[in-house]
């Protein structure tokens, strides 16, 4: 008798939190990270974890929050059935929320930072958003920061571990410098080089620290004879008559040719701190600002922009997140919109113009995450679970349009639902990480075999 209580209370709550679509969450993450041209690791996990006790917790709140309607509409949801408190259902909501939070703060400040945001846009779209137009964008919003904690979480913890990009990223094969600082290289705890000499220049002589490296006597020199120069002097001479050297030529030339606002400005520049001249220079120069070449390599400009996976366009790294991450949050986030569009009709039906828009949608996600870019085993893996991802959307959005009765409008959001699956294993897949992908597409039998005992929708 027990066990019968025990088991139906689960049934219960695994009606409310909605199980089955539980798998459609873990690929957020992992396509964010293989997007971001990183390996998977602890962080990605915390991420994972973080991501779903959050929408767990969306769950709960989204029913305590349409008890009164569901009471109307759909009097066998566990709450308008009495087989669960609202008490519990909001009790439940905080503390799913707050475990969420705090997996993610295990991952770092950025994280948690993106965690928080997303918590909120959940919180806002079940108490406030959702009846309105702005609903199916904060959804699509949601959906997208979950794809960027995963990145944010990865990348972090890349950083701080000192983990090379995945093999086959984009980080891995692009020969721009990267703006990522190696774990391995030094962090001199003064400027060297230009930087240096600048700051000498600017705000007087520095002490040479003990720790670091002497300086080649013919950059030394230099540091000599450009202050001098800049100040509007001249080159320092040895003796009277003495002909100038080739070097001390050149610092009258480059004070001659250089504008002084040019000199300022590199000199406000020189507070960040950089290794001496050589191959590592480039990553330690601040996004944004001018790289200085200087003392070996070509004068080649530090990158404005990240190079984004193969397949998808190279977009603008923001706060520290590579293009590719944020292009494949923004895709999810489109689908994420389309479905949640379409859901704002199930109880009744009737509506014909969401899943058309939605099929469109889909067509056109497909296209994009499809085609790729350079050959090889990534591009094809890619295109085959980008056709699984069309097929599985678009076949149910094209029944709902020809038909939009209730019973297929419904059908229509639960595939919706599950080809989030197939399309985060293709974007993985894009990403480089063909192997993630095929892995993710893994979730595909158990999502639907517990979707025929719990409805995702």
């Amino acid at each position: 008798m027990r066990s019968g209580l025990v088991g139906q209370g689960l049934r219960a709550w695994a009606e409310l939190l909605r199980v089955s679509a539980l798998f459609t969450v873990p690929g957020d993450a992992l396509a964010g990270a293989a997007s971001a041209g990183v390996r998977p690791n602890r962080g990605t996990a915390l991420a994972v974890g973080a991501s779903l006790c959050l929408y767990e917790a969306g769950m709960a709140l989204n029913d305590w929050a349409d008890r009164d309607e569901d009471a109307r509409e759909r009097p066998h949801r566990p709450i308008p059935s009495g087989r669960i408190t609202p008490n519990a259902a909001l009790t439940a909501a905080g503390a799913l929320t707050a475990t969420g939070l705090f997996l993610a703060s295990r991952a770092g400040r950025p994280t948690l930072a993106l965690s928080t945001a997303l918590a909120a846009t959940v919180w806002a779209y079940d108490l406030r958003l959702k009846h309105t137009a702005a609903g199916p964008v904060a959804m699509g919003a949601a959906r997208a920061l979950d794809v960027l904690m995963g990145a944010t979480a990865t990348l972090s913890t890349s950083r701080r571990t000192g983990a090379a990009p995945s093999a086959g990223s984009a980080a891995g094969r692009s020969r721009t410098p990267s703006v990522l600082v190696p774990r391995d290289a030094p962090a001199p705890s003064e400027p060297r080089g230009v930087p240096a000499l600048l700051s000498s220049w600017a705000g007087g002589p520095t002490e040479p620290s003990a720790s670091r490296r002497a300086a080649p006597p013919t950059r030394t020199r230099l540091a000599e004879l450009l202050p001098s120069a800049w100040a509007g002097g001249s080159a320092p001479a040895a003796g009277q008559g003495r002909t100038p050297t080739p070097l001390e030529t050149l610092a009258s030339k480059l004070a001659a040719s250089a504008p002084r606002p040019v000199v300022e400005a590199a000199a406000s520049a020189a507070r960040f701190p950089v290794p001496s001249a050589g191959p590592d220079l480039w990553a330690h120069v601040p996004r944004g600002r001018t790289a200085v070449a200087w003392a070996g390599g070509p004068a080649e400009p530090l990158a404005s922009r990240r190079a984004g996976p193969p397949g998808l366009p190279a977009w603008p790294a923001r706060a520290g997140v590579p293009g590719g991450a944020l292009l494949a949050a923004g895709l999810l986030g489109a689908h994420t919109l389309a479905v949640t569009t379409v859901s704002r009709r199930e109880v009744y039906g009737g509506s014909v113009g969401a899943p058309v828009a939605a099929l469109a949608v889909t067509g056109v996600l497909a296209g994009v995450v499809g085609r790729p870019r350079e050959p090889g085993v990534g591009a094809v893996v890619a295109g085959g679970l980008a056709a699984v991802y069309a097929g599985t959307a678009g076949r149910a959005f094209l029944h709902a349009a020809l038909n939009p009765s209730p019973q297929l409008t419904q059908r229509a959001v639960g595939g919706g639902i599950r080809a989030m699956i197939p399309f985060q294993a293709a974007l993985a897949a894009r990403g480089g990480a063909p192997g993630i992908g095929l892995a993710v597409m893994g979730l595909v039998p158990l999502a639907r075999k517990l979707a025929k005992r719990v409805s995702v929708t």
